[in-house]
Formats: C-alpha cells, sequence, structure tokens
C-alpha cells in the first residue's frame, strides 16, 4: 500500500496543500467525535470534545515520535462508563470529576500493559492475534459501523433516519420525501467523493472527502431553500438554528469566539466530595473497558500498519502507541470529558486519500484545538446534515472492512484452523453479539460486538494452534 501514497509519513506538504487536507482529517473524525458527548448530555460541550480530541492527538504523535499518521478521537466504548460517572455521582458536578478520574484509571490501565510491553518486547502480541485474527477483526470495525452510516443516509439531522431505517434488522422502512430528499444529497456527496478520489488530479484527489462534502452540503442547502420559501417542511435537510442561535442575544464577542466547557472547569472544587464508594464504581465501570479497547488498539495501529508499510508495533513500538494513547485519553478527557482512542475514521481517511504524512495529523490536531473557539466554524461543522456525513462514511466505513480482507490475503484460508478463526470472528462480529456484564447496581461493563469477536477468535486461535489440521 505505501507505494500508492502521495505523501508517506515524513513527507510535508507545502502549507497551501496542508490546509484543505488538515481539513479533510478533522471533518473525517468530527461527527463521531462531538456525538459522543451528545449522547451522554448533561451538557457536555461538543467544541471542548473537539478540544480534547487534539491535544489527545498531540500527544500521541509526540509518544510516537511523529511515526504514527492516526487521530485520536472519543471513544463509543466509554458511553456507558461515562453514564456510570454521573448516575453515581451526587451532582453533575461530581459527574464531570468522575470522568476526568475514569479516563485518568483508563489511562493507566495503558501505562502499565505499555511497561510491560517495553520489557517484555511486542513478539506475544503478534503471536497472540495473528493477520488471521486481526484481518477479520478489523474489518468487523467498518461492518459494525455500516448501520449507522446508512441510516444517517437517509436521516438528514435529528433522529428522521432511525425512524425510516432499522439499524438492528437493517430494513428501511416506507420512504417518504425528506427520505428520498437525504438519499439525494447522500448519494451526491458519495459519488463526488468517489469520483474525485478516482478520476481527480493533484489536489482533487488527495481532498475527496472535503470535495464531496461541499457537495453534498449545497444540494441539501438548495433543498432547505426550496422548503423555506414554500413552506415544505420535507425539504428542510439543514438545520439553520445553530447559526440564528448565534445571534439569539444580539452580536456580541461570542457571536465569533467562545470558550468550550471545559470538564476541568466544571469539576473544579469537587474533590471534597469524593468518596471510597463513588471512586470504586468509577474504577468497575472504566478499567474493564480499557483492556478491551487495547485490543482494539492493536487492530488499528497492524490496520495503519498495512497502509504505510510499516509495522507501528516495532516502530516505534506498542509501547509507545500505547503511552500515547492512554496519556493521549487522559489529556483528552480533563479538556472534553471524553476518553479518546484512534479512530477508524482517520486510518480510512489516509487509505483513500493516500496522505499519510503525520504533519496533516499535526495540523488537524491544532485545527480543532483552534475551530472550537470560533463560533461560526462550530455552527457550521454543526450544521453538515446527517445524511452528507453517511455519504461520505459509506466510503471510510467500507475502506476499514476492505482493508481488513487485504491482512488476509497472504493467510491460507484451505487450512481449517485458519478458516475456523476467521468464520467465528466474521459471524459473531456481523451478527452484533454483544454482552452487558453487570458488576453491581446498574454499572455493567459491555464488550462491544468487536470485542466479543476478538475475543472469541483469540480462543479459537489459541485451541487450534497446536492441533495438526487431519483433514488436509
Amino acid at each position: 500500500m505505501a507505494s500508492n501514497l502521495i505523501y508517506k509519513v515524513s513527507d510535508k506538504p507545502s502549507f497551501g496543500k496542508l490546509i484543505p487536507l488538515a481539513l479533510q482529517q478533522l471533518l473525517a473524525i468530527m461527527a463521531a467525535t462531538i456525538a459522543v458527548p451528545m449522547i451522554v448530555g448533561h451538557d457536555m460541550s461538543t467544541s471542548a470534545a473537539l478540544v480534547g480530541a487534539g491535544v489527545g492527538t498531540l500527544i500521541y504523535l509526540l509518544f510516537t515520535k511523529f511515526k504514527s499518521p492516526v487521530f485520536l478521537g472519543s471513544s463509543f466504548a466509554f458511553l456507558g462508563s461515562m453514564a456510570a460517572a454521573f448516575a453515581g455521582a451526587a451532582t453533575i458536578e461530581l459527574g464531570y470529576l468522575g470522568l476526568i478520574i475514569g479516563a485518568v484509571l483508563a489511562g493507566l490501565v495503558y501505562v502499565v500493559i505499555a511497561l510491560i510491553v517495553k520489557f517484555s518486547g511486542a513478539g506475544w502480541v503478534s503471536k497472540l492475534m495473528p493477520a488471521v485474527v486481526i484481518g477479520p477483526t478489523v474489518s468487523i470495525i467498518g461492518l459494525s459501523l455500516a448501520g449507522g452510516a446508512i441510516r444517517d443516509l437517509l436521516g438528514g439531522n435529528g433522529g428522521h433516519g432511525s425512524a425510516i431505517y432499522d439499524a438492528d434488522t437493517l430494513q428501511a422502512f416506507v420512504m417518504d420525501t425528506q427520505a428520498w430528499l437525504c438519499l439525494i444529497c447522500g448519494l451526491v456527496t458519495l459519488c463526488v467523493t468517489i469520483l474525485c478520489s478516482a478520476y481527480g488530479k493533484k489536489m482533487l484527489k488527495m481532498i475527496p472527502f472535503v470535495i464531496g462534502i461541499f457537495a453534498g452540503y449545497i444540494v441539501a442547502l438548495v433543498f432547505t431553500l426550496i422548503g423555506r420559501s414554500n413552506g415544505n417542511e420535507a425539504f428542510l435537510i439543514l438545520d439553520f438554528d445553530k447559526f440564528t442561535a448565534l445571534t439569539a442575544n444580539g452580536v456580541g464577542l461570542e457571536t465569533f469566539l467562545k470558550n468550550p466547557d471545559f470538564t476541568f472547569v466544571k469539576a473544579f472544587g469537587q474533590f471534597g466530595n469524593l468518596n471510597g464508594g463513588y471512586i470504586a464504581t468509577i474504577a468497575v465501570a472504566y478499567v474493564p473497558v480499557a483492556f478491551v479497547v487495547f485490543a482494539e488498539h492493536i487492530a488499528d495501529h497492524k490496520n495503519i500498519s498495512s497502509i504505510i508499510d510499516t509495522d507501528l508495533l516495532e516502530k516505534p513500538g506498542l509501547h509507545r502507541t500505547l503511552l500515547g494513547d492512554g496519556v493521549g485519553s487522559m489529556a483528552g478527557a480533563l479538556f472534553g470529558g471524553c476518553p479518546n482512542t484512534t479512530y477508524g475514521e482517520s486510518i480510512g481517511c489516509v487509505a483513500i486519500s493516500g496522505n499519510a504524512s503525520v504533519v496533516t495529523i499535526l495540523a488537524a490536531a491544532i485545527m480543532a484545538i483552534l475551530v472550537a473557539f470560533i463560533s461560526p466554524f462550530v455552527a457550521f461543522l454543526s450544521s453538515i446534515p446527517a445524511c452528507v456525513m453517511g455519504g461520505v462514511c459509506i466510503a471510510l466505513y467500507g475502506f476499514i472492512a476492505v482493508s481488513g480482507l487485504k491482512m488476509l490475503q497472504p493467510v491460507d484460508l484451505g487450512d481449517n484452523r485458519n478458516l475456523f478463526v476467521a468464520s467465528v470472528i466474521l459471524i459473531v462480529g456481523i451478527g452484533g453479539m454483544a454482552l452487558g456484564i453487570p458488576v453491581g447496581g446498574d454499572t455493567k461493563i459491555k464488550l462491544t460486538s468487536i470485542a466479543c469477536a476478538l475475543i472469541l477468535g483469540i480462543l479459537t486461535n489459541v485451541m487450534l494452534s497446536g492441533k495438526k489440521d487431519k483433514a488436509k
């Protein structure tokens, strides 16, 4: 794959090219990054989550010696943990402190594993999770996101997509006018992205997502203007409330610049309200999930390693990627409340655009921090319709799935040992096997379908590793 890269890891695009390339990375990770605080609620700030993602990415780049071109964003794996932090808190402010404590505890898990890897080496990881395990797991990461991408494609803004498309049964209900218009916007986005990537020259080929998103946004804007002119609500794809809110109290400084509501500010002064029971609740909610996300960390880094043709588990080393992820997650939660993780969307963006320049990731991280303070830009990002992002995500998630299948190319699937391992992972993952394990009260550890697939795949591989395939 590395030979197909336009910019390799150490390359430095010119400033004129760097800005749109960084914007593309930001757009690729933005929807998921701000979705986490929106889902958790309790007035968590989406712009603060952007700052947290940017800060976490900068720390990750420092620990990995600027060798790994991956952006860190808000982790969905900790949604249940974050909910438990608020549920067990006497006040909302204490809940914010719980978010920070939980992220620190989860980050420390990474630090401990990193120290173990530093002194024992990373060879055991490759033996435990060879290509026959990691390849299907990476594919599952992309495929597990497919339902959300299609739901967004038909959904405009808000929850309209959920009323049209059932992500559990993967069936569409009766399509109404808005769903058809959303589908048009999303398909325009997807088609423009594909055409720019396949046939574009120079910059068009390198920023297909930016061009695709703007094309879809323009189509959505046209539909919305038509709807506003004739009073047809079905045509209102764009949400102009994001912009009108800027001047709701008149034109002032906050119309242009506004400080995000950082988590550490909301949590300030709450240490006196801590008690052992609440800390134990946080630990039980966060620490086990950190081990689950560790497995996804391995899969993501195996994936990006195959794209840039450099084994990141060896250079700069798994201990460095773990430290970057763990410490970056702590710092990210300090600002935005959300633990961070490496993003498959970012990896997919690298694969499709052919741009693995770590300078682009650095610029995207700085951009994420800066734009979080610029009110009109935050409003614009928030106004991008879900259907437009759904069109982009079809390509992004698809590339993640395909990159996992490419890892299986050197694997002998004629050997039943390998065939069973891959089969177990794919079916468990696609089947959506997720487990909620109660650990006391309303707190539970959630094993995602990816985690369940990976764990069963590892166990199957270990079970068969010492056996001869008698069928051959």
